[in-house]
């Protein structure tokens, strides 16, 4: 009865170390390719870090614009709102007009 037993836990061992061994090796594969590409095309890699840094500096400034849009309208409120209150204790910002 033992030895069916530990017959199959040693099916189950080889049964994983090849498992973790194909693991292995598609994974050696993989980071073989990649760097296979890598020293390929070389100029399709900087292009692309050169591409995605322009990216990124439009949408800083987009962000920026975005931030200064909802700042000046946040000042915007603010003063209307402190006129509103000026108005209601009778004073006024002095508006000099042409």
């Amino acid at each position: 009865m033992r030895f069916p037993e530990q017959f199959t836990s040693f099916q189950r061992v080889m049964g994983l170390k090849k498992m973790v061994n194909r693991w292995r090796n598609a994974h050696t594969d993989c980071l073989w390719q990649m760097t296979l590409a890598q020293r390929r095309n070389p100029y399709a890699t900087l292009k692309m870090q050169d591409t995605m840094a322009q990216e990124l500096a439009l949408a800083k400034k987009q962000l920026l614009m975005v931030r200064q849009a909802a700042l000046h309208q946040l000042f915007e409120k603010e003063h209307q709102q402190y006129q509103r209150e000026l108005n209601q204790i009778g004073k006024a910002f002095y508006v000099e007009r042409l």
